[in-house]
């Protein structure tokens, strides 16, 4: 029997909930069984420049991170 699995990532996590929640609507009104959402790990990218833009000066820095939040879907 064949499967369906979905997988969402996303950096905005409002959006990514906003989207399990309207495939979570359309699977029970159409009477299909879902598993999940499942939160799996967010992934976190993080670079750390310096902020003089020609390197002399104090050695101050800006750390900046991106988030990646991903759901899976599974549809029997």
């Amino acid at each position: 029997m064949a499967k369906v699995r979905i997988k969402l990532n996303s950096t905005d996590i409002g959006m990514l909930n906003e989207i399990c929640n309207s495939i979570k609507e359309l699977s029970k009104n159409s009477g299909i069984v879902i598993s999940g959402p499942v939160p799996l790990p967010t992934k976190k990218l993080k670079v750390t420049t310096r902020k003089s833009p020609c390197g002399d000066g104090t050695a101050t820095f800006d750390r900046f991170e991106m988030r990646i939040h991903k759901r899976l879907i599974d549809l029997p």
